[in-house]
């Protein structure tokens, strides 16, 4: 990263649709030019399906000289049947696994199974306590991830309070500018959260139509591209002192007719040029 402020990090959802194995998206991302790429867990699994092998992919990563900052899971931690968590548990475990064998540090955990119900924030401290203590057993860190149109855990400041409130030096949030919009959460809310409780930043924008209530994932376009208030996030974000990658994870149909190479390069284009334009780097 060097002087950078920020790295740049690919979320392999950004390419899902063309069809590409998790090694040929590797290829795809190193030679756009990124300095990390951001795996799901069931990407994996299909490696492995496939004959492939974990250590294996971790070095091919490192060979073509990228991070893996982060891995996509989900697992129902947060629920409050007691044999519904024990099962998330123990999907946790196998997540954290295999981050270890990729070499990766953290692993996602957000609102899986509570999107349509209310679950108390204290249930949720002690629920992340336990995982946050399996990531110590493991070594990897879960970082709680909300979701903008979940009814538990949708907006940033709710994660934040169950990070504070476990009281654990190693929990942190992962935040994602689509879903502070959904939940109408205030972007200047990033300023407030510490460089070490702040483990990871997804970055997409959103359009003015459909409205905050009707905007999808589906709906995310590149970068500066939308209504994104990026010179205060990302100007928050350095104020902060928030040193780690800005990955770019985005859901959009149209970019999956478009050949991965372009839309690889497109993304961190848009990126790079939002850095340079909102703050001196």
């Amino acid at each position: 990263m060097g002087n950078r402020p920020f790295g740049f990090c690919f979320n392999t959802s950004t390419i899902r649709g063309q069809g590409l194995t998790l090694l040929e998206m590797v290829e795809v991302v190193a030679e756009a030019g990124y300095d990390g790429i951001e795996p799901w867990i069931r990407e994996l699994d299909q490696l492995v399906a496939r004959g492939g092998s974990l250590s294996g992919f971790g070095r091919r990563v490192t060979a073509a000289g990228l991070a893996i900052p982060n891995v996509i899971g989900f697992f129902e931690w947060a629920v409050d049947d007691a044999e519904r968590r024990a099962a998330g548990l123990a999907e946790a475990r196998r997540a954290m696994e295999i981050c270890v064998a990729v070499g990766c540090p953290r692993l996602a955990a957000p609102p899986s199974g509570v999107t349509d119900v209310s679950v108390p924030l204290p249930r949720l401290v002690e629920r992340y306590r336990v995982l946050l203590e399996l990531g110590d057993e493991i070594g990897v860190v879960p970082m709680v991830e909300f979701w903008g149109a979940s009814r538990t855990l949708a907006r940033l400041g709710e994660a934040a309070y169950v990070a504070i409130e476990s009281g654990h030096r190693r929990a942190c949030v992962l935040a994602d500018v689509f879903h502070m919009y959904k939940s109408d959460s205030p972007h200047a809310g990033l300023r407030l959260i510490g460089p070490e409780t702040l483990g990871l930043v997804h970055v997409n924008d959103y359009p003015e139509e459909p409205s905050r209530s009707e905007v999808s994932d589906a709906d995310r376009v590149y970068p500066g591209e939308g209504i994104a208030p990026f010179h205060q996030i990302l100007r928050d974000l350095a104020g902060a002192g928030y040193k780690g990658m800005l990955s770019l994870e985005l859901f959009n149909a149209s970019y999956w007719q478009q050949a991965a190479a372009t839309v690889a390069r497109t993304g961190l284009a848009s990126m790079q040029a939002l850095v340079a334009a909102h703050l001196a780097c």
